[in-house]
């Protein structure tokens, strides 16, 4: 019975998954197709016009040159490649890519965490779905049996304090807050205090998503750590970039402001079911080395899944 719930629910998330990109495989494959059009082999014309349709598609500059440099070699060493093998080869260079940027961390949300309580960090600017995130991952951890504890963080909007009590109530968890304009380190104190002292797995900790200045971020961001450290040394085991797979390009530039400002190691890439700019997630990962972990792909509670680079790139050349 076991391995039968097992399928059925690789199969459900299999099937969220390519319907997650359906926007953006629909829209790189005609354009692809149009690249390709009339022509027999891949020759520096049809690497020239893939070049076009990866940048356009978000997948970004300096990554995109690094894919064709490596189908170049390709055509190269084996003279003569007919189009019908490219996307096959693209496959192939793209998962290459993926892997040599993502170690895998868990498989699963019921997997063994490597702390415990195991604290996360969540950063990014507002409105790239961060606490419907935080929220989420909750959900998922408390469904998998661990306890979990959320820490209301960003004080500096009652918006943000309250809708994470409401994904509180929603995910069965509870949420340490205090009133708006409250020290958000303070926060964090009691936060991991309370986990600590009630035997928690999990910590959440949400931050604000902006502030006056990137040096005022970067200095609130390092005062939460510094006071995690006080109760849990190693804390936060992880710092969680979100970002929002819609705003193409503008999400590498956030991407470069939070890696300045805290030692980010894992991201969140959400909303990949509503755009056609998935190519984000493989440009982001390879430009700044950091493991995509969790990708959102619907509304739903159960729709951000972890990260799996080989589905990923099965789901969007399937």
């Amino acid at each position: 019975m076991g391995l039968i719930n097992l399928f059925n629910k690789n199969k459900d998330k299999n099937e969220n998954l390519e319907q997650g990109l359906q926007k953006t495989r629909e829209s790189v494959f005609s354009k692809i197709s149009r690249a390709v059009i009339g022509k027999s082999k891949v020759d520096d014309e049809v690497l020239d016009k893939l070049e076009e349709v990866l940048i356009s598609s978000d997948v970004g500059v300096e990554t995109t040159l690094r894919i064709i440099e490596r189908i170049e070699k390709r055509v190269a060493r084996d003279k003569y490649v007919n189009t019908n093998e490219l996307n096959n080869i693209l496959k192939e260079e793209i998962a290459a890519l993926l892997s040599e940027n993502n170690t895998e961390v868990f498989s699963d949300f019921t997997g063994e965490l490597p702390a415990k309580p195991y604290v996360i960090m969540v950063v990014g600017v507002n409105g790239v779905g961060k606490t419907t995130t935080i929220g989420k991952l909750a959900y998922q951890f408390k469904q998998a049996g661990k306890k979990v504890y959320l820490g209301a963080a960003d004080t500096f909007r009652a918006a943000a304090i309250e809708q994470l009590v409401v994904w509180g109530q929603r995910a069965g968890v509870p949420v340490i807050k205090q009133q708006m304009g409250s020290d958000p380190a303070s926060v964090a104190f009691d936060t991991l205090s309370s986990a600590k002292a009630n035997d928690a797995d999990v910590v959440i900790i949400d931050t604000a998503g902006r502030l006056h200045n990137k040096v005022n971020l970067m200095n609130e961001l390092s005062k939460i750590k510094n006071v995690m450290k006080k109760i849990i040394p190693d804390a936060p085991h992880e710092v969680l970039l979100v970002l929002d797979a819609s705003t193409g390009q503008n999400a590498f530039e956030q991407a470069k402001q939070f890696t300045k400002a805290t030692d980010v190691n894992a991201l969140a890439i959400t909303k990949l079911d509503g755009t056609a700019k998935g190519g984000v997630v493989i440009g982001i990962s390879d430009q700044f080395k950091i493991p995509v972990k969790y990708i959102g792909l619907g509304e739903g509670v159960d729709n951000l899944q972890l990260f799996d680079k080989n589905a990923f790139v099965e789901s969007l050349f399937e």
